[in-house]
């Protein structure tokens, strides 16, 4: 049986503003020129750039005008040359800072279609070749079924092909550069790389295709007694072709050093530099222009206030201006507020790991969490969190994320607490001068451990490793 009651409740909302500068905060210096780019774009009330000062102060109203205003559902006093929010530089003080490049080269896709152009194919073969082109993912591989391109083709190019004329045109484009692009799966990839490789050494080129093609499970998986046993080679000859499929490229389509791939940069968020015997933070804001709020809509409101106030089209008018005034209000403050936060989170980070950042030493690094940061400049974890995340610094010793310098403790004999990044180190330590043949096992690992001083489990051993992305000991034997 349904009632009808009432309930009183007490709920906790979020205001724009604040929805406004928790999205921004989270943005990376980056992308905070795109964001910028896009609230200039839909909001007239927001101008980019310093400000022009009038020669005379605008006029106020007087005592008995602002008494009529209080009347009115408009408070014009708060639109009207806001001193607070007029104008907010936010970019660098050291007009000095150097520009970061973006280099122009072309992307793998292009040059592939221009690599198409030289084979001099009809308007048919041509377009089942772009199509497979489009194809191809980010690190060079074809995974889609070849069925499916030629369904592609009779829907969206009206082209009736067969899986024989497709596989043909794709065989032409698996000779294009970078070696090894288009290819199905990493087994065919490897291949077509050691194609190119026959011309200098063809025995060698040949063992190497007969690991790939008779046992590339064992090839994987690194059982190399098997590979020996079912192949009936040497050992010095599965030995020398295993190091030549070893030096080819996985990922042909994510070739950093090739001209072929788009190469990004990261731009960090943070500088520290050595000042003398001191650190010094700054926070990169070229990706963020001078902004104010448009003198033309402030003077709408002037202009509104001197005519008659029950003209409805009129007062429609000004309601959408004010909208538009409180967006970019808001959004200077919250760009205001956004650098201060990071100022605030850095400072405070930079203190804790102090050390660290005199030194890059790795074994300086202090156990910290998002608690400890958060306690001490007094704002919530969540808000912590959001710096942190996709936020970089430039140090002396190299450009790191905002969450290398967090970390847990590990306990050791003394009764002491070291940062994991420590026994991070220790470990990587351990497996780089470890016998190839041999390799330690996470329980050997963890004895050794041991032995240093660090209180840690096997199975911590095991996830400390797995974040290092170091494989297992039965994957790191060689023979």
């Amino acid at each position: 049986m349904q009632k009808i009651g009432l309930n009183q409740s007490l709920q906790q909302k979020l205001s724009p503003q604040q929805i406004q500068f928790i999205k921004l905060l989270q943005v990376p210096t980056v992308e905070l020129a795109n964001r910028i780019e896009e609230e200039l774009e839909i909001n007239p009330a927001l101008e980019e750039g310093a400000e022009e000062v009038p020669d005379e102060q605008p006029e106020y109203e007087s005592a008995e005008e602002k008494e009529e205003e209080k009347n009115d559902d408009l408070d014009l006093a708060d639109y009207i040359r806001d001193d607070d929010y007029n104008s907010f530089k936010t970019h660098s003080d050291n007009d000095d800072d150097m520009e970061i490049p973006i280099p122009t080269t072309s992307s793998v896709h292009e040059s592939l279609l221009t690599q198409l152009g030289y084979l001099g194919l009809d308007e048919r073969k041509l377009t089942i070749g772009k199509q497979l082109i489009g194809s191809i993912d980010g690190d060079g591989y074809i995974r889609r079924e070849i069925e499916s391109i030629v369904n592609d083709l009779a829907f969206s190019q009206n082209i009736e092909t067969h899986l024989e004329e497709v596989a043909s045109v794709l065989k032409q484009i698996q000779t294009f550069d970078p070696p090894g692009i288009a290819a199905r799966n990493l087994q065919e990839c490897l291949l077509i790389q050691l194609d190119r490789e026959a011309n200098e050494n063809a025995e060698l080129v040949k063992t190497a295709k007969q690991i790939l093609l008779e046992c590339f499970a064992e090839f994987t998986n690194k059982h190399y007694p098997k590979i020996l046993k079912k192949l009936q080679l040497e050992e010095e000859e599965v030995r020398d072709a295993m190091e030549l499929i070893m030096r080819l490229n996985p990922k042909p389509g994510g070739e950093s050093a090739s001209s072929l791939a788009q190469k990004q940069y990261i731009i960090p968020d943070f500088m520290v530099t050595h000042i003398g015997s001191k650190l010094d933070i700054s926070l990169n804001s070229r990706n963020a222009p001078e902004l104010h709020v448009s003198r033309d809509y402030s003077d709408m409101f002037k202009a509104y206030d001197k005519s008659n106030k029950q003209d409805r089209n009129l007062k429609d008018a000004v309601v959408f201006v004010k909208q538009k005034l409180d967006a970019a209000k808001w959004f200077i403050e919250a760009i205001k507020q956004r650098q201060n936060t990071l100022m605030k989170t850095m400072t405070a980070i930079l203190e804790f790991q102090y050390d660290y950042f005199l030194d890059g030493d790795e074994t300086h690094l202090k156990p910290m969490i998002l608690k400890d940061i958060a306690q001490k400049i007094g704002m919530d974890i969540s808000t912590i969190s959001r710096v942190v995340s996709s936020k970089t610094v430039q140090t002396d010793f190299g450009v790191f994320p905002l969450k290398y310098f967090f970390s847990e403790g590990i306990a050791t004999d003394s009764g002491e607490e070291v940062s994991s990044h420590e026994v991070k180190l220790a470990i990587k330590e351990l497996i780089a001068a470890e016998s190839k043949a041999k390799p330690l096992s996470d329980d050997k690992l963890e004895e050794l451990l041991n032995q240093r001083g660090y209180n840690i489990a096997r199975r911590t051993v095991a996830k400390y490793r797995e974040q290092l992305n170091i494989p297992v000991a039965r994957l790191r034997k060689e023979i």
